[in-house]
């Protein structure tokens, strides 16, 4: 089955969506479309023209982003930043403890989504009323974490490249400090916390490869019999296959595995 695999834009939380491809309609990456989401219309971009079979299709196609449609989409996409302002004023004035970090309407502006960050779980009834009354459209407030604010910010890591989170990933994996350890990495929060005050993404690429290069090693603190006598090791190289062992009267010697 033929498709398009879209991005709906200014959706800081959506994963791709997929629908068929229209017959007799020509398009091309990264054209806007207007698409009927769950009896919403939003605006998406096209990701790539791809032949998948098995993909639940929720979406439909319904026209080719035309001038009018941008024009429009400019307009909410204004109005949607006023009223992250006036959202995040009146939670201060209703006193919850919650930071707003983006909002947007859908294309039909038959909805306003916010999302915000909270240490705890937030009654905003009363605020959600207040926007309603204002806006007079169907409003949703979406708790999210503090990577996900990082997605939405930006900023620079300890690389020096822009952010994973807001560049190229679309989900966050599961990353655990054992990772760190597994790649003898300093457990110091400065050097292994992303901006987000989490642990970096990035541990998770190369955490398979570490796994794999230390097999067959031996591990730090083990006793080992070398042919210099029996040592205890204290540092491990997986990249030339070597250790070194601190061996009784002779220090710390340096090994090769197969010695």
């Amino acid at each position: 089955m033929k498709l398009l695999k879209i991005s709906y834009i200014d959706e800081l939380f959506s994963n791709y969506d997929y629908i068929e491809y229209p017959v007799n309609t020509f398009f091309k990456v990264g054209w806007d479309i207007i698409v009927n989401n769950n009896d919403l219309l939003k605006i998406a971009s096209v990701v790539s023209i791809e032949d998948l079979d098995d993909i639940d299709i929720k979406s439909k196609f319904v026209r080719v982003a035309t001038k009018k449609d941008r024009e429009q989409h400019n307009k909410n996409r204004e109005e949607s930043m006023k009223a992250l302002s006036f959202a995040s004023t009146k939670s201060l004035e209703l006193d919850l403890d919650m930071h707003f970090i983006s909002s947007f309407y859908t294309f039909d502006r038959k909805q306003l989504f916010f999302s915000y960050v909270a240490d705890n779980r937030i009654d905003f009834r009363e605020l959600a009323k207040i926007l309603a009354q204002k806006y007079k459209t169907r409003i949703e407030l979406r708790q999210v974490g503090v990577r996900d604010r990082a997605k939405k910010v930006g900023g620079l890591g300890p690389c020096g490249l822009f952010l994973c989170c807001s560049t190229f990933l679309t989900d966050f994996t599961s990353v655990s400090i054992n990772m760190a350890k597994n790649q003898f990495l300093a457990l110091n929060p400065t050097k292994i916390n992303g901006l987000c005050g989490r642990l970096l993404c990035c541990l998770n690429y190369e955490d398979e490869v570490y796994t794999e290069l230390k097999k067959g090693l031996p591990a730090i603190g083990n006793l080992v019999e070398t042919n210099e006598g029996l040592g205890k090791v204290v540092e491990v190289d997986v990249f030339k296959r070597t250790y070194k062992a601190e061996i009784k009267e002779k220090g710390i010697l340096e090994f090769a595995v197969n010695e």
